[in-house]
């Protein structure tokens, strides 16, 4: 075999792992739909459980999914996948800022 395409096949996860990733996803939609479906919660209440278990589906899906983690082999990935993310988040953040800024400094 190559040495190109011999790879670890455990880092690549198994059954038990994607089933646990799919149940978990599962489980951080539901909740979220089942907030707005309600009514028992303010709107702002519905907002931030929204964002919270949209943060933590994608904390899953990184970790089930695309297997990123800081142990030896997977250190590079998960160091570049934070940093890209991070340099989206500047640009995107960065150009609403600048957007508001010309806003306010346009002559009405």
């Amino acid at each position: 075999m190559s040495q190109a395409h011999s790879h670890d096949h455990a880092s690549h996860g198994s059954v038990k792992s994607y089933g646990i990733g799919f149940v978990l996803s599962v489980i951080l939609t539901v909740i979220p739909f089942w907030m707005v479906m309600s009514g028992n919660f303010s709107q702002h209440d519905t907002m931030l459980g929204i964002v919270g278990f949209a943060v933590v589906q994608v904390l899953v899906h990184l970790k089930y999914f695309l297997h990123l983690n800081f142990s030896e082999e997977g250190r590079l990935n998960t160091l570049s996948f934070l940093f890209t993310a991070m340099v989206i988040v500047l640009l995107i953040a960065l150009s609403v800022w600048i957007i508001f800024s010309a806003d306010a400094l346009m002559m009405r």
